[in-house]
């Protein structure tokens, strides 16, 4: 037993079992069925056979397709999209609060 000490056993997918069908959250369905249910409304409404306009009527689908679509590291593109969007909008300063701080000589404070 004395090699076994520091071996843990821990999945890779831990959170996979928390989502719908394995991939899915519920607002990753919303955002998919919403964009489905205006493209299939879209072309009945229109009824065309013009192939442009047909991919045109088609774009609320495959962009909500797009968005739920799983890519590696991330969730999905939507999150991706989202994690980018925070880096160049948010804070581009940090300041050192670590444990060794001591804020009374902390120069960077404001």
């Amino acid at each position: 037993m004395e090699g076994r000490s520091n071996s843990y056993l821990i999945p890779a997918n831990t959170k996979k079992s928390q989502l719908i069908l394995g991939f899915f959250t519920p607002v990753d369905l919303a955002i998919f069925s919403v964009g489905c249910v205006v493209s299939f409304t879209l072309i009945v409404l229109q009824n065309t056979v013009n192939l442009p306009l047909l991919i045109i009527l088609l774009m609320p689908g495959l962009v909500a397709t797009f968005l739920v679509m799983p890519v590696p590291h991330y969730h999905n593109v939507l999150q991706l999209l989202t994690n980018i969007y925070n880096f160049y909008t948010g804070r581009r300063q940090y300041y050192w609060k670590g444990w060794c701080v001591n804020e009374k000589y902390n120069t960077n404070s404001k």
